[in-house]
């Protein structure tokens, strides 16, 4: 027994899953063809299998903003009152022009005070550090101040912590997505190894993946790949914003209710 009989998930495309699909095959649940899995996904199986009554929802939708997140799926979490919560939020926030990590911080400060008063445990996470990646890594020193507000966040409240930033796996583009926002099949795999290591759950996965190594890339292949990432994904990414529009808007989660998990 892992101590954990229920979980529930909140955040954004990160915790939803997106871009590591479903398992297929014989016993998956059709209802489920080309939905997400997900690092969230992956640990619930590893809890529900320490526990056939072990109950899982999982509240997190693409594109959602902390103040979203706090508003919408944090009261519902504290009414199904489980043993473990895990909050990842503020990527979205970060990417957008004149974002203010402390007062981030302080709003996930009061959400995180809300969740612990029911006793349940509290599962935070740092993002990975994207000085590697085009664009965002000029707003390093922003993502550095808030991954240091959960830190102390986490610290003070006595959460769990999963610290991405000093997970060098993640540093590399093959545990990533062709949109380079998001983890592919492989990063999600590595996520849910360091978390079960957070919680002390058994995994036969190793967080500290070592990639062989790749040939070289001719730089001015490079540039013309970081020009096609702007064009085809980036850049609908800031007109979407811009907008007020976000990819989850006309969606609700995956899993809303907590319930037993198959």
């Amino acid at each position: 027994m892992s101590g954990y009989r229920s979980f529930v998930a909140l955040g954004d495309s990160f915790t939803e899953g997106m871009n590591d699909p479903a398992v297929d095959g014989p016993g998956a649940d059709p209802a489920w063809a080309g939905r997400c899995r997900g690092w969230a996904d992956r640990v619930a199986e590893r809890l529900a299998a320490l526990d056939p009554e072990f109950r899982y929802a999982n509240l997190a939708v693409r594109g959602k903003l902390i103040d979203q997140i706090v508003e919408h799926q944090v009261p519902r979490a504290i009414g199904m009152r489980p043993d473990l919560v895990s909050f990842c939020a503020g990527g979205n926030d970060l990417l957008r022009p004149g974002s203010d990590p402390d007062r981030m911080a302080k709003k996930l400060a009061g959400a995180v005070r809300d969740l612990r008063a029911t006793g349940a445990e509290v599962l935070l996470f740092t993002g990975v550090d994207p000085r590697d990646t085009p664009i965002m890594r000029r707003a390093r020193g922003t993502f550095a101040i808030f991954y240091m507000h959960v830190r102390s966040i986490s610290e003070l409240y006595g959460c769990r912590l999963v610290d991405q930033w000093s997970m060098q796996g993640l540093r590399d583009w093959r545990a990533w997505s062709d949109d380079r926002l998001h983890m592919n099949e492989e990063g999600h795999r590595l996520v849910a190894a360091k978390v079960c290591e957070v919680l002390g759950i058994d995994c036969d996965d190793d967080w500290r993946k070592a990639w062989p190594p790749r040939d070289r890339v001719d730089p001015g292949v490079k540039r013309r790949e970081d020009v096609q990432w702007v064009r085809r994904h980036l850049g609908p990414w800031v007109i979407r914003r811009l907008r007020g529009r976000s990819s989850g808007d006309a969606l609700d989660p995956k899993r809303p209710e907590l319930g037993i998990f198959p």
